[in-house]
């Protein structure tokens, strides 16, 4: 069998060749037959009779939209419609504000200027293209009656769902919203081709001349393609600036390379995977995540496997939970693997560049330590907590600070400063969460997580909490208040998240020698630690101090989940 052998390369590659597999996996391609791996798994094969008879168009589009479509404007259009149509079949249709949203999204979206350049292009190929122009004419009105509405409501869902309009506004919705982020200026997001046909374009651009490439190799040329290695000829040549944050205009700089003479050039092949990056990484809510794995293709295609959009979510399972769950899978299955591993992320955010780490041996670790996947798993089941008018996603900031080498007590003191003015048990249980990630992150790396030395200094550490609930008990005594009811404790509280903050140990201990000396109780052993400037001193000062003032807020020792 001829056939065409695909290395791995760059990050970028690497993302094109899990997205090559994405698309062959969704179209008629056989694997083993058309396409599959080298039996020593560094190489990715085509077969070349397959390859050079390909629609690779068609595959390419049918593998984005297989893949984002759940993502899009295009399906929030479709389900808004039948949300309409429910309640006007239902008789629920006159909450005003709400049903004027749900057709102000529809009439905007539909309207917009990339869906009005989609529907140029295809309203000579579908019957119903009158549907359409209606809309432009005379946009969806809460004031239309209700018959009215409901049947332009059930015309336009039969318009949008038709294959080709599916096709054309859904594959709209995913450039502007994600291929852009890669890549641009090029095909069908050049200026000067947004309104023609986004099939054509890309045929010419890419799929035309992958093919004339396979066809005719270049064995002598001089031009070799700078991420293969492999000859091109000089009509072939494809300039990387395209790719967005991976070069400038080579055409206008070129003072980066030698002599001036530009040849970071590639060849078409790697053109189209280029292209294919972004269906190579996994996204999670407005973050693209992919794990570049170079051991093999196997293992690089096993780390960045593709999750089927909404139809992996759980029954009732909330938006934001699904992302954490799967966030969650992408990062500790990689527990049977441990070696380096470097990942990277982009924000649908149109400013936003890459962000690389090198996930080492030791936090893949961490990731895979029973006890941190549970308390990682408790805040995936509600990562959410709304802080004033924005929502901080404590599952996804946790992550975070494991992969970018951070502590967790920045996270921490928003938590509990939050616990002052919000009375929910929920935010008190999302910080014991946090703060049980960051110390078994602590003593994974210094005595590992198996030693019995490491169950100890957990055991140490809630001791202090448990100090804390006990003179939080007292206290509320005292002043004859309910346990619920810290009200007369939470300026205190508030300086001790400062004293911590500021790492400042000795206004930290003279507040909690005056709480003491107010209950007439003992002060406990573990306070005499935390005492000193020395480096151990300090560690123990904030893994202790954060542990008594959890106690001193009301986490306590037979706590076993908040209440949201």
């Amino acid at each position: 069998m001829d056939k065409i052998l695909i290395s791995m390369g760059d990050f970028l590659k690497n993302a094109g060749i899990v997205g090559l597999n994405y698309m062959l996996e969704q179209s008629e391609a056989a694997k083993d037959v058309d396409y599959g791996i080298t039996d020593d798994g560094q190489y990715f094969w085509l077969d070349r009779e397959f390859a050079q008879n390909a629609d690779w168009t068609d595959i390419y589009f049918k593998g984005f939209i297989s893949y984002f479509k759940p993502f899009t404007t295009y399906t929030k259009i479709v389900e808004n419609i039948d949300n309409c149509v429910n309640k006007l079949e239902k008789g629920e249709w006159g909450n005003k504000k709400d049903d004027k949203e749900l057709l102000k999204y529809i009439n905007d979206k539909m309207l917009s200027n990339s869906y009005k350049a989609g529907f140029e292009n295809i309203k000579t190929k579908i019957e119903n293209a009158d549907v359409y122009e209606r809309l432009n004419k005379n946009k969806l009105n809460e004031k239309l009656g209700t018959d009215e509405l409901l049947n332009r409501l059930k015309e336009l869902k039969a318009f949008v769902t038709h294959p080709l309009c599916e096709e054309t506004f859904a594959m709209k919705s995913i450039i502007y919203t994600f291929i852009n982020r890669f890549w641009n200026d090029k095909c069908f997001l050049l200026r000067t081709n947004a309104k023609r046909d986004m099939k054509e374009v890309f045929e010419q651009d890419f799929s035309r001349t992958l093919k004339e490439y396979w066809a005719n190799p270049c064995g002598k040329s001089k031009d070799l393609c700078v991420e293969c290695g492999e000859p091109m000829d000089p009509k072939e040549k494809v300039s990387i600036a395209f790719m967005v944050d991976v070069a400038d205009d080579l055409s206008r700089k070129r003072s980066a390379f030698w002599n001036c003479k530009v040849d970071a050039y590639i060849c078409p092949a790697c053109a189209f995977l280029y292209a294919s990056s972004p269906l190579g990484f996994t996204l999670y809510s407005n973050k693209f995540i992919f794990l570049n794995r170079n051991s093999s293709i196997y293992d690089l295609l096993a780390s960045n496997r593709k999750y089927s959009g909404e139809g992996d979510r759980l029954e009732d399972e909330k938006y934001f939970t699904w992302i954490a769950r799967m966030m969650n899978d992408v990062l500790i299955k990689e527990e049977n693997r441990l070696d380096n591993l470097q990942v990277i992320l982009r924000s649908t955010d149109t400013n936003s560049h890459y962000e690389f780490s090198i996930i080492q041996n030791e936090i893949l670790k961490i990731l895979s330590d029973r006890n941190i996947k549970k308390h990682l798993d408790y805040l995936a089941k509600s990562p959410s907590i709304k802080i004033k008018n924005d929502f901080l996603n404590v599952h996804e900031e946790a992550v975070m600070n494991i992969l970018r080498y951070r502590n967790q007590y920045g996270l921490l003191k928003r938590l509990l400063r939050e616990s002052l003015v919000n009375e929910s048990n929920f935010i008190l249980f999302c910080a014991y969460q946090v703060y049980m990630i960051q110390i078994r992150s602590e003593i994974i790396k210094k005595v590992g997580i198996t030693d019995e030395k490491g169950k100890w200094m957990i055991m140490g550490r809630m001791d202090m909490r448990n100090a804390g609930y006990e003179l939080r008990k007292e206290i509320l005594k005292m002043k004859g208040a309910a346990n619920d009811n810290d009200e007369c404790m939470r300026g205190t509280v508030y300086q001790l998240l400062n004293a911590l903050s500021a790492r400042n140990n000795d206004k930290f201990m003279d507040m909690v020698i005056r709480l003491y000396n107010s209950c007439k109780l003992l002060i406990p052993d573990g306070f005499v630690d935390m005492l000193g400037k020395n480096e151990k001193s300090q560690e123990k000062f904030m893994e202790y101090g954060y542990a008594f003032v959890l106690g001193l807020k009301g986490s306590h020792p037979d706590e076993k989940k908040g209440d949201k």
